[in-house]
Order: C-alpha cells, then sequence, then structure tokens
C-alpha cells in the first residue's frame, strides 16, 4: 500500500519518477512551483514519448496563496491553409487520427511554458530557462530507460503509426517496438530542448528554432506553416469556478472541458451522498457526468466560435435544474459518442505556497506520429478532433482551437487548503477529478488512497470507442451488482489498468505540511522535501 508523502519545503508530483525528481531538484535549488512544472513537463517531453511531447498543447493554473489562480492558454490554432477543401482533395470526408494532414494546428505547449516563466519571474522566480530544460536534455541525449507503457502502447499503435514520417527511425529501433527497460536516445530532441533553453520560448514560434520547424512541417507534408506558427501566442485567461461545501473549485475555460469538470462536483454536491464509495457515492457522480457531458458536448469548441457563456452552466439555478434530473436510483441510458486521448497532468506546491496545475497533450499516443526530421519531436493530432461540416464551434477553421479534453484543477479550501490536481485519460479525465475530489474532500480518505482506489469510466477504453460503463474488478461485487440493476451498461476490466488514467495531486496546508499522491498505474512518484 503506497503511503501518502508529506514535506514543508516542496512537493512535486507527475507520471514518471524521473520527471518527478527533475521538478524536486529544481525546488531544492531554490525554484519555485511554476519552474518546477516546466522541468517535469519537459523532462516527460523525453522519458513519456507516447504520451506528451514539445510538439502539443498545454494548460495552466497557477496561483499565490489566498489569490484567485491564472490560467494560461497554450493551445495552438488551425493553420490557415487547413481547410475542408484541402481534406476534399486528398478524397477525405474527415480529418484523419494520424499523418501529416492529422497535423493540422499550431503545438502551443511552449509557448505556455514561456508565458508561466514570465508570471513566476513577476512572482519572484529565478533559475535560467537553460536550467529547467537541463534533465531532459540529458535524458535525450545519454538515454532513458523504455517503460512498459512505451513499448505496449508502441506495439499496440504500431500499424498506424508506422506510415507517419520519421517515426519508425524515431520510436521503433530495429523495426519493431522497443523492449521495456532497454535505453531510448533522442538526440536530436536533446539538442532543440538546448536551444529553447538558450534562446527563448519565442524562438519556437518566431525565431530561427521557428525557421527550422517551419521547414520540418513542410518536409513532412503539414499544413502547419511559418505564418501560423508566428501568429501564435499564448494567453492568460480567468479561471472558471464554481463552490462546493467548503471549498472553491476552479478549472479551465473552453476550449478545454474544464466546465464538465466542475458541473459533475457541484451536481453531486446537490445530491446529499453522505457515504464514500457507497452506491450513491458512484451511481451519483457516474449521472452527475452524464448530465455534464451533454451540455459539453452542445456548447464547448473554439471560445470564438462559442454561442453560449459556459460559466453561466455554472450558476446555481442551472445547477439545481440538473440535479434534479438525476434519478438516485435509475440510469441514464447512454449511448452518447466518446472522445479519445492522452495526455499528462503534473504538478506542483513550492514552500512559498505558490501552486502549479498542469496538463501538456500530443492527444492520441504519439500524437499525428509524424517527428520532425531536423527537429526532433513529434507534432500533436488534436485537431483530428475537428468537423469538416457545420457551422458549430468544432468546425475547422484558420486560427479556431480544436475542442481539448485537458482541464487542470485546482481547489481552494476555506480552511486554507489549496490543492492541484489531475490526470490523463481523455473522457475520463472529468470523471477521476470527480473521483479523486469526492473521496478526499467529501469522505475523507487519504490523498494516496483517493487515488490508488478503484474507478471508473463511462466511455472511451483505450484505443477504441465504447460507451460501457467500465470498472476495475477491485470494487465490491454487491456494489457492481446493484449498477448494473440500476441499468448500467458494466464493463469490468483489471485491476489498476491504464485505461483509468495516471492521476496526481499535491495539498498545501494552512500549516504550510505539503502532502503529494501519484498513481500507481503509472511510472510516477510523489516527491517532496
Amino acid at each position: 500500500m503506497l503511503n501518502t508523502p508529506r514535506a514543508r519545503r516542496g512537493m512535486v508530483t507527475s507520471p514518471h519518477h524521473l520527471a518527478s525528481e527533475a521538478g524536486l531538484r529544481v525546488l531544492r535549488e531554490g525554484g519555485d512551483a511554476i519552474e518546477a512544472t516546466i522541468a517535469m513537463a519537459a523532462a516527460l517531453a523525453v522519458v513519456y514519448p507516447h504520451m506528451t511531447a514539445i510538439g502539443g498543447d498545454g494548460f495552466w493554473l497557477v496561483a499565490q496563496p489566498g489569490q484567485a489562480p491564472i490560467a494560461i492558454d497554450a493551445c495552438g490554432g488551425a493553420a490557415a491553409a487547413a481547410t475542408p477543401e484541402l481534406y476534399a482533395r486528398h478524397g477525405l470526408g474527415v480529418v484523419p487520427w494520424r499523418g501529416p494532414l492529422a497535423a493540422n494546428t499550431v503545438a502551443g505547449t511552449i509557448s505556455g511554458w514561456g508565458e508561466a516563466f514570465a508570471v513566476s519571474r513577476e512572482w519572484g522566480g529565478r533559475l535560467p530557462l537553460g536550467r529547467l530544460v537541463e534533465d531532459a536534455a540529458w535524458h535525450a541525449e545519454h538515454g532513458f530507460a523504455v517503460t512498459r507503457s512505451q513499448q505496449e502502447l508502441t506495439a499496440a499503435k504500431a500499424a498506424e503509426l508506422v506510415g507517419s514520417p520519421g517515426f519508425a527511425a524515431t520510436f521503433m529501433p530495429g523495426g519493431r517496438a522497443p523492449a521495456e527497460g532497454s535505453v531510448m536516445t533522442l538526440p536530436v530532441l536533446a539538442n532543440t530542448l538546448r536551444r529553447i533553453g538558450r534562446e527563448g520560448t519565442e524562438s519556437f514560434y518566431r525565431g530561427p528554432l521557428a525557421r527550422e520547424i517551419a521547414a520540418d512541417l513542410a518536409a513532412v507534408g503539414s499544413p502547419v506553416g511559418p505564418d501560423d506558427l508566428a501568429q501564435h501566442h499564448a494567453r492568460r485567461r480567468q479561471a472558471l469556478s464554481v463552490a462546493v461545501n467548503g471549498a472553491s473549485l476552479f478549472n479551465f475555460p473552453p476550449p478545454t472541458q474544464g466546465l464538465a469538470s466542475l458541473m459533475i462536483l457541484a451536481l453531486f454536491d446537490r445530491l446529499g451522498v453522505t457515504e464514500g464509495e457507497s452506491f450513491g457515492h458512484i451511481h451519483g457522480l457516474i449521472e452527475a457526468t452524464k448530465q455534464a457531458f451533454i451540455v459539453r458536448d452542445r456548447i464547448i469548441g473554439d471560445p470564438g466560435s462559442m454561442q453560449e457563456d459556459p460559466a453561466a452552466w455554472l450558476h446555481a439555478d442551472r445547477l439545481d435544474a440538473l440535479a434534479a434530473k438525476i434519478d438516485p436510483a435509475r440510469a441514464l441510458p447512454w449511448p452518447r459518442p466518446a472522445e479519445p486521448g492522452d495526455t499528462v497532468w503534473l504538478g506542483a506546491i513550492d514552500g512559498k505556497g505558490q501552486a502549479a496545475s498542469f496538463i501538456q497533450s500530443i492527444y492520441f499516443e504519439f500524437g499525428s506520429g509524424c517527428v520532425m526530421p531536423e527537429t526532433g519531436f513529434v507534432w500533436q493530432n488534436r485537431g483530428a478532433s475537428f468537423l469538416l461540416a457545420g457551422d458549430g464551434p468544432r468546425r475547422i477553421g484558420a486560427g479556431r482551437k480544436p475542442f481539448h479534453t485537458l482541464n487542470p484543477a485546482m481547489a481552494q479550501f476555506d480552511d486554507g487548503r489549496i490543492m492541484v490536481y489531475g490526470t490523463m485519460g481523455g473522457e475520463g479525465q472529468p470523471q477521476t477529478q470527480s473521483a479523486l475530489f469526492s473521496r478526499y474532500a467529501m469522505f475523507g480518505q487519504g490523498l494516496q488512497q483517493a487515488i490508488t482506489a478503484p474507478r471508473w469510466l463511462l466511455g472511451k477504453t483505450w484505443g477504441e470507442n465504447s460507451v460501457t460503463l467500465k470498472l476495475e474488478s477491485r470494487f465490491d461485487p454487491d456494489l457492481v451488482a446493484r449498477l448494473r440493476a440500476a441499468g448500467h451498461d458494466i464493463e469490468v476490466l483489471e485491476a489498476f489498468t491504464g485505461t483509468m488514467g495516471h492521476a496526481g495531486a499535491v495539498i498545501r496546508h494552512s500549516d504550510g505540511v505539503l502532502e503529494g499522491a501519484s498513481d500507481p498505474r503509472s511510472d510516477g512518484a510523489a516527491m517532496g522535501f
């Protein structure tokens, strides 16, 4: 049984222990939570290459003690050349999941590192960017041990990835998936990371590095061009928030599904459930998820194209009305479509109480599969979620932002605690957030216990679409039987399956004690000092 580590001077968590170690080293050297999180994000882009890359998008919530968080939007928009006509010329009625035409949006995450770095400087941060990418560059140059999940996902997805430019040469040495524990090096990526450290994040979009990236994109056949890169900027935005009993919850605005994450917990809070792990607990959160997803799927997409204000759905009257629709005994039939995705969440709180909740993604495992030949990183396929027809907020268009399952979470408790938490897992992100927060904050479970406990997922399994309710096998059989009897279409999966995502959390108590937790389903660690 994993224990919840505690410390006083700083705490980090991420889904890979080498990334957590990189963040902890930064804290030990006097860095702050933002600087530690940048170091972890850079390291994960190397040692967890199936889950994330610098060619993806990112979203941040960062906060000082007693202050509302700042949201940093580092989502790239669609290329000007990525039009319905482009896909029609290739005989396509939908955006493909893999290959050059899936690499159709700007990769925004590096701009988010830059904006978060600027916030850190405003708050007194002092470490240079070159120091923050140091561990990542070392692992890329000298090698890292391949994880089981990298081996398994490379093998499982090889057939759909080998046709993407540069993928096999980079990630399938000898023409097959690398063995768990074997050493992989990414020397070209190491050089790119060091250049970002020297030249700054601006160079990725408007400097010498941008010129090389644009040439790489042209070489692989992506529609993203130099003007698309040059026009991209991360920006600070206001986080969405809602109150539940004892805490204020914060999450990210569109184009993410942060609204759904907040709605689930706010709806569940209205159900009056008093016992954790009970039928009322699990059933109530699942049914709250359905109500939140119905709203999400109808309104969320490119922020500039949306017709409704998402914050309006967090008003008490609307939440009361939706909560009244939840049957405490019966499941709402659920033939809803599912959203796939692969991501990493990571978080840190430093000794001063500054907090960072960050999520970074390339969408599917290995994203588009296209590896930039001279700069050495994978480009995301987030734009595969665009529609080519209609006039809604998810239709493709120049500069439009794609719908994101990503959503970093933060909670500020009435008693002075602050909590950063999140997970990877596409459709499962809001559901796992609700499981983690409700177990810890509403039913008094320890932080690590709340993450280790068996989880559920309504919707997508890893790599395929599904509308069943999936439960890990560790649930009480009597509870499973009750859920089935209530009308839930249940599929039982193995214990500690990666399908349930890789969650993590860090909490700072009012007396300065820090707690951290990582997911036993991942390769991660929570570390403090």
